[in-house]
């Protein structure tokens, strides 16, 4: 069974244990012996032993992908011997031997020798930061979460993928004889170096040619290893580095991942990581022929001349997935080899409030971005529901997904000559009158055999659209509110319509004295200001479940069917399709480069900042972004954040509000309980204690303010901005207030001189009119010199009653 639309991978995270200061909620026997021998794993691993999956590939579904009522699962296969993940904090020692040789001696102080000990860890994490990860029982797991050492204990747990017309919607130019500004300016991101850690890369692709380009810079220790169908001649001077890990996912899974079902190695099996790495720094590629594009295309990524690393630690098993210990590792080799941004479109399903703050990546990109190297994340694909965000902390760059001014409408045409219109990625030939049919069977799909099946969604989850074509129809039209498309087999039509359409079909089909017919003809894309751009349907909202007064995401960007590279089958060896979504991140990433070469002393979190106060809250033709869904509205910031990024202007905001570890402590023990033993791990002694009491996670210096629990009597934060514009010049506030609430600025002009490129200011907020429990209403501060202007969203929420939310 074909599952390309199951491999549109959706935030579904499976089985995890949390453990911090409670007691860990464990699922296999204390009895276990010694645990079966893994090497150490320093580096890239070595082939695991072969077998055969037995796990269907295409068991994970999403909304709207079932056939009727599915039997039920089987049990979750439970590891003899679960990895642990033991998090000790900044390292003590410079020598990564010595790291790991400590970490031996913690293990061995459990398992009585260094022979078990070895037998035990599968990775040591020695290069970014301290820990290791180790196959154990759960009762010598919860001897060593009391060691002195230990900061944090996790169970590994499993985690998912998220997933040419782009730069030019941006306002950027594809060929070099055109470009300009920022692209220009830093010769395409030539000497950046971007980590992509994902499911590997297909090499082959013209999108990772080399041509023209300088020598590898020096700084960089990075290496592309050799193995499976993957070697180091598969690298070059665009492709710089290729790893991989799975350790941490084959312990988990019943039976090891093999070369039957993927590349034991960094070369891709499911495309993701081909499509996320091009999109962030493709080389071009001139001449791109695909249907619908005109001739002469050209592709490109955000960063054309970047160097590109790619570490594996996701695999084509169970709709794609990836473990934490994997991702842990893979974070911590990038941190070692020189990357210079990180691109990871990784996460898990949204959680309760836990105390450490979605730990999958969080700690990771924390010791990443303290090193000056900016993580940029998905913000999920749970939309559109509210409070869906994910990969919320303030240290990552979190980005949610738009669709582009492009649309792919195809027309439907009735015996009767009526023509209709639907969507699709249809390219193939056209589908002379045949036979349709409506049907509320979602079981039963040979009825469809030979001819068009209708499906309302409403009625219930839908048979897939490979499922459809295997039970031999001829197409299939979804009848459902617009959404994001999604990819169907090679040369099937799967038509996207809306109620109202589908009404007038549905009533021809009903009212017509023959057989009713149609006739679907291939797509017409249609490019250009008469196409709404809006935030995608998947692209998962606001606020923060976790930390509501940190507002995410923080930026939009294009991610819903950009055309990128595929990994060939012998079934469809196609070069390039369109991507469903997922593919924000890597856009956003590639820019992320550019400003880093531009501005090379800026934080990644002057970076962050400057490209959310710069984004526009309209697409490049002026019209108001909307958020698509079951009812469309117009957008706010728990859409999109800043707004739509703005490459060109985010190289000069005039101001930014920057962050260091002091703040991302203030985060930590502000909204993850930590002590401070374990901001003095966490920081290698730089900061010992918590801030006091008094500080307030509403100070923490995020472009954005955001107040979830206002009880009626003045909110007082504090912001800090760093000039980065004219030497000499005076801010003026220009304040929205949110609806019913008032809104007061102090000072209200901020002075900046030879001796002054940092000013304070606060802002006092009461509810003004409000004498209820409200949801958000929006509002912004905005400073400007006249030249430039530094707006950040304002976001309220009245709570006179608390834990009352109706």
């Amino acid at each position: 069974m074909g599952c390309s639309i199951r491999l549109c991978f959706v935030a579904i995270a499976l089985g995890f244990v949390l453990t911090i200061n409670g007691e860990p909620s464990f699922g296999t026997s204390p009895e276990m012996a010694n645990p079966p021998q893994t090497p150490i794993g320093a580096d890239s691993p070595a082939e695991p032993p072969s077998g055969d999956i037995e796990i269907d590939v295409c068991s994970l579904t999403m909304e709207g992908g079932d056939i009727g009522d599915d039997p039920p699962p089987p049990p979750p296969f439970v590891p003899e011997f679960p990895v642990y993940i033991f998090y000790l904090g900044e390292r003590k020692q410079d020598d990564p031997k010595l790291v790991t040789q400590s970490h031996l001696e913690i293990l061995k102080s459990v398992l009585g020798s260094e022979e078990a000990a070895n037998k035990s860890m599968i990775y040591s994490y020695h290069h970014g930061f301290s820990g290791f990860a180790a196959k154990l029982t759960p009762a010598d797991a919860k001897k060593l979460k009391n060691h002195p050492e230990v900061i944090i204990l996790i169970e590994n747990r499993k985690l998912v993928m998220q997933t040419t017309r782009t730069w030019d919607y941006l306002g950027l130019f594809s060929t070099p004889a055109s470009s300009k500004g920022l692209l220009n300016e830093t010769n395409m991101g030539s000497g950046a170096i971007i980590g992509v850690i994902d499911s590997g890369i297909w090499s082959e692709s013209s999108v990772y040619n080399d041509n023209g380009y300088e020598p590898i810079p020096k700084q960089w220790k990075g290496q592309c290893v050799s193995a499976d169908q993957f070697t180091p001649s598969d690298c070059n001077k665009k492709l710089i580095g290729a790893k991989y890990y799975m350790y941490g996912l084959n312990a988990d899974l019943k039976t090891s991942i093999n070369s039957s079902v993927e590349h034991l190695s960094p070369r891709d099996h499911n495309g993701h990581g081909t499509q996320v790495s091009s999109t962030v720094a493709g080389s071009l590629v001139s001449n791109v022929t695909f249907p619908g594009l005109p001739s002469g295309s050209t592709m490109r990524g955000g960063a054309p001349k970047a160097r590109i690393a790619m570490y594996k630690a996701c695999w084509d098993v169970e709709g794609g997935l990836c473990s934490v210990a994997d991702v842990w590792k893979a974070f911590d080799e990038a941190i070692h080899d020189g990357v210079d941004v990180l691109s990871v479109s990784i996460g898990g399903a949204v959680n309760i409030k836990s105390l450490d703050v979605e730990i999958d990546i969080a700690i990771p990109a924390l010791h990443a971005v303290n090193r000056g190297i900016p993580v940029v994340s998905p913000a999920g694909n749970g939309g559109p529901r509210s409070s869906s965000v994910i990969n919320v902390s303030p240290w990552i760059l979190t980005v949610a997904a738009t669709t582009l001014d492009r649309s792919f409408p195809t027309l439907v045409t009735l015996e009767n000559n009526k023509t209709l219109r639907g969507e699709s990625m249809y390219t193939g030939p056209e589908i002379g009158f045949t036979e349709v049919m409506y049907s509320k069977d979602h079981v039963n799909i040979t009825i469809a055999k030979g001819k068009i099946a209708m499906y309302f969604e409403v009625q219930g989850k839908v048979p897939m659209p490979d499922v459809v074509k295997e039970n031999g129809a001829i197409g299939v039209i979804y009848v459902r509110h617009m959404n994001d498309l999604l990819d169907c087999p090679l040369n099937f039509p799967c038509i996207y319509m809306d109620y109202e359409t589908a009404s007038e079909l549905y009533s021809y089909m009903e009212t017509t004295t023959s057989t009713p017919k149609i006739k679907i003809s291939p797509n017409k894309m249609v490019i250009g200001e008469v196409v709404a751009s809006r935030v995608g349907v998947t692209s998962a909202r606001g606020p923060s479940s976790i930390s509501p007064a940190i507002l995410k995401p923080d930026i939009a960007a294009p991610g819903v069917t950009l055309l990128t590279p595929r990994v060939p089958t012998d079934e469809d060896t196609r070069e390039f399709a369109y991507a469903g979504t997922s593919m924000a991140t890597p856009v956003v990433a590639g820019i992320v480069a550019l400003l880093k070469i531009k501005h090379p002393t800026w934080s990644p979190a002057a970076i962050k900042s400057a490209l959310a106060t710069t984004a526009t809250k309209t697409d490049p033709h002026g019209e108001i972004l909307t958020a698509g869904g079951s009812t469309r509205k117009l957008a706010t910031a728990f859409d999109y954040g800043g707004g739509l990024v703005n490459m060109e202007k985010a190289t000069n905001p005039g101001l930014v509000y920057d962050m260091d570890i002091n703040d991302y402590v203030l985060y930590l023990c502000s909204e993850a309980l930590y002590t401070d033993k374990r901001v003095s791990a966490l920081t290698g002694n730089v900061i010992k204690k918590c801030p006091s009491s008094s500080s307030s996670i509403l100070d923490l210096n995020v472009p954005s303010i955001t107040i979830p629990n206002l009880k009626g009597k003045n909110v007082t934060v504090t912001r800090t901005v760093t000039n980065v514009g004219n030497v000499d010049s005076v801010y003026k506030a220009v304040v929205v207030a949110p609806l019913g609430f008032n809104v007061k600025v102090s000072p209200e002009k901020l002075v900046f001189n030879n001796g002054t490129n940092k000013a304070e200011f606060t802002v006092s907020v009461s509810s003004g009119t409000h004498r209820v429990n409200t949801d958000f209403f929006f509002g912004s501060l905005t400073w400007s010199d006249g030249v430039h202007y530094v707006p950040i969203p304002i976001a309220v929420r009245t709570r006179f009653i608390d834990n009352f939310f109706l």
